[in-house]
């Protein structure tokens, strides 16, 4: 893992990735970084203040209610640190509540942020065990920290993440509808108990999951995508997914996936030549009415603690 010791000086620059959790049946324990980012850069200032561009602009420049800014300060204060007042410059190309991981991005800023200007000295591990604190599960903060194809388990506060590098050709399409989902609502559809047989369908799926990308196995994906475990509850609230998943083994669709609690979906296509036809396959499913976005991104190998620049 790398190590990420992050010094006071005039400023530092963040990129941090997004990430796609679960990938079907790895709910809550893996993700993989897509190459569209939160990118910060912070220094000292008389007072707080944040230019932000991108999406969700107006939002990511409040100073009242802001995820970062007060992740920020109450690390500050909860390890003795002062608060240093920032000037922030934000541009941000990670959707907000679609399930790309942008509060795992948002919380691992603030952390790298109070390390940074607090001078707290953590190292990745420190940081990446704040991030899943602040976050209630490790998927998210452990690719958007490390980057690639991230598999994750938890021992006590601590995390354990293996993470491999995803198949260079393979490309992603996201499938971002018009309105985003809470994803406490995402939450609460879930049921408190499971079928033996559906956990063990999951078991054989997830287990498939990580060599499929580490071998780049695309004969693998459909079946290692599929899920029992949260998919089929969030359906009805995610009404893109049931439209989206019978497309997987055509027009160069490899699978398909809520990304993290949805809404949007992520659609595995098997390289840049088959993103057309992908993407035509889609729209062709989702219909004239569909009000959202197709994104085509790549998967991004490096992650937010290989791109700090002080």
């Amino acid at each position: 893992m790398p190590q990420a010791r992050l010094r006071k000086d005039c400023g530092i620059h963040l990129r941090l990735p997004a990430t796609s959790a679960n990938l079907g049946p790895g709910f809550d324990s893996v993700a993989v970084a897509l190459n569209f980012f939160l990118e910060i850069e912070a220094a000292t200032a008389p007072e707080f203040r944040i230019a932000a561009q991108g999406r969700d602009a107006a939002r990511c420049a409040r100073l009242d209610d802001n995820l970062i800014l007060e992740t920020y300060k109450s690390l500050l204060a909860a390890h003795g640190r002062p608060v240093v007042p920032l000037a922030i410059q934000m541009t941000n190309a990670i959707p907000l509540g679609m399930g790309c991981g942008s509060s795992a991005a948002g919380r691992l800023a603030a952390i790298a942020l109070a390390v940074h200007f607090g001078q707290l000295d953590w190292e990745s591990e420190r940081i990446l065990e704040e991030a899943y604190a602040l976050e209630g599960h490790p998927d998210n903060v452990a690719a958007c920290w490390l980057g690639g194809f991230a598999a994750t388990a938890r021992e006590g506060q601590r995390i354990r993440v293996a993470k491999v590098i995803p198949p260079e050709e393979w490309r992603a399409i996201l499938a971002l509808p018009a309105e985003p989902l809470p994803t406490s609502q995402a939450r609460g559809v879930l049921p408190a108990s499971y079928t033996l047989e559906d956990v063990v369908a999951n078991l054989q799926s997830v287990s498939l999951l990580p060599l499929a990308f580490a071998q780049g196995r695309a004969d693998l994906l459909k079946a290692a995508m599929q899920d029992r475990i949260h998919q089929p509850y969030r359906a009805p609230i995610c009404p893109l997914l049931p439209l989206l998943l019978p497309l997987v083994g055509g027009s160069g669709i490899l699978g398909a996936a809520l990304s993290g609690a949805g809404p949007s979906v992520l659609i595995v296509v098997e390289g840049e030549t088959g993103l057309p036809a992908a993407a035509r396959a889609i729209r062709g499913a989702l219909g004239t009415g569909f009000a959202g976005e197709l994104l085509a991104c790549q998967f991004q190998p490096e992650g937010a603690a290989e791109g700090i620049r002080r």
